[in-house]
């Protein structure tokens, strides 16, 4: 579908005046090839292949970025999932292919690097149990890696020994940055059907059934529909705020497409999927929960709000469906806590709970997002949070997540600030009730019955 000058003018408004930008051009890189029985070994091939295939993916992205005139905010690359790669390695600690990751990243020059994962939905292998082990010592100890752990698919159902095991990994990882305020947990993400081809840190990692190496694209887009919601009026129909924001939605995909595929072009790779999520920051107006008050259920938070979040991310997928063949990801919207100055507010003032949050996940794909909860939380009760919102993914056959931050030395009611796109989160209330024996009866829940569709 080709390009057109007047859609072309269109973008350089959006982007002076309301905060448009292209949120993460992502490379996939598999590791496939890199496991040897020595670790050190292991890990050096880790480091080179992915510098041998990212050496020019920030030269690329800024010649594009200054070609096209639309701000590019992250670059990042994604590996194959690190429980896989290293499991041939005679060792039980990864930390050292963390180091190599981040020591690949630091030499490419990109802001992160994601794929120190596992995918344990079914069952816990050598490798997958080995990372877990080393998780919070291999994400403390390095700046830019992230980690995802998929705990549940509807297919499957959830794994509990897993999930219970990851409470106490975060846990341990806030601990050990406690004097960051716990900010590992921020580069720590927990799914239920987790995709691939997700250029979204801390989740993205490159899929075992995806190729030597892709280009995934993450556009963003907020402050445009907040903007062009606020022009429809108070008057405006329902339907009429729908078209809009569709219509909003496929130009943005457009241009995700064009900028995806001219680095893949010119990277020589091939094109992978363009992630059309509405992604805020903590910048006045880039805000998801501004679009939904603009849509007027009140303050984010308040009644209506999960309804006007249905609407709003069905038109986001609608109008990105129309304008790329290859939409993936998770393409939907992100409500993070700490990331959006309406949430943050709406958390402040207790608009907005947990249980609130909870309810918006069965439709959106991030609902427990980037949320800060008191150092203090059991490690039962953080599973069990993570348990609820894998039990919405599972039942709806949906991607869910969890980004939650225990903060060390911090109560309800204190402000924890992480800084830049990270932002600042009120550390939120839990309820005081005890899931220890429910988290702890371990075992697999079963999938429902509705995953059976062979």
């Amino acid at each position: 579908m080709p390009i057109f000058e007047s859609e072309i003018l269109e973008t350089i408004r959006m982007v002076e005046m309301e905060t448009l930008d292209i949120r993460a051009v992502t490379l996939g890189v598999s590791l496939r090839g890199c496991a040897h029985p020595d670790v050190g070994r292991a890990a050096e091939n880790v480091r080179k292949r992915i510098v041998e295939r990212g050496g020019r993916l920030v030269e690329v992205v800024d010649a594009i970025e200054a070609d096209y005139g639309i701000p590019v905010a992250d670059r990042r690359v994604s590996v194959t999932p690190i429980a896989i790669v290293a499991e041939s390695s005679e060792t039980e600690d990864y930390t050292p292919f963390a180091q190599a990751m981040d020591a690949a990243a630091v030499e490419l020059g990109v802001d992160f690097i994601g794929g120190f994962s596992a995918l344990v939905e079914q069952g816990m292998s050598t490798g997958d149990r080995r990372l877990f082990a080393s998780l919070p010592a291999a994400i403390s100890a390095t700046e830019r890696v992230c980690s995802s752990l998929n705990v549940a698919t509807t297919r499957v159902g959830i794994n509990m020994t897993a999930v219970a095991w990851v409470g106490e990994i975060m846990k341990d990882l806030a601990a050990k940055t406690a004097d960051r305020g716990g900010v590992g947990c921020a580069k720590l993400v927990v799914f239920c059907n987790a995709p691939s081809g997700n250029p979204f840190m801390a989740g993205s990692f490159h899929g075992i059934a995806e190729g030597d190496c892709i280009v995934n694209c993450g556009v963003s887009g907020p402050g445009v529909v907040r903007r062009a919601v606020e022009l429809l009026g108070a008057d405006a129909s329902l339907d009429a705020v729908a078209e809009c924001v569709k219509r909003i939605a496929f130009k943005i995909t457009r241009m995700g497409e064009l900028i995806g595929r001219e680095a893949a072009s010119r990277l020589g790779v091939e094109f992978g999927v363009v992630d059309l999520s509405l992604a805020p920051t903590p910048t006045p107006g880039d805000s998801v929960a501004a679009i939904l008050e603009l849509m007027g259920v009140g303050r984010a938070g308040g009644h209506g709000t999960t309804a006007a979040l249905a609407m709003l991310t069905d038109a986001v997928k609608k109008g990105g469906a129309m304008a790329s063949s290859h939409v993936g990801g998770l393409s939907g919207a992100f409500i993070p806590v700490s990331e959006d100055a309406g949430m943050i507010a709406a958390a402040r003032d207790g608009t907005i709970s947990i249980d609130k949050l909870e309810a918006m996940t069965s439709v959106c794909s991030v609902g427990m997002d980037m949320i800060a909860v008191p150092g203090d939380t059991p490690a039962a009760t953080l599973a069990a949070i993570v348990a609820d919102e894998c039990a919405i993914g599972m039942m709806n056959n949906k991607t869910t997540a969890c980004r939650l931050i225990p903060v060390p030395g911090m109560v309800a009611g204190d402000l924890v600030e992480f800084g830049g796109l990270l932002g600042s989160a009120p550390v939120m209330p839990v309820h005081p009730s005890d899931p220890g024996v429910f988290v702890q009866r371990g075992g697999r829940m079963p999938a429902p019955i509705h995953s059976l569709r062979n």
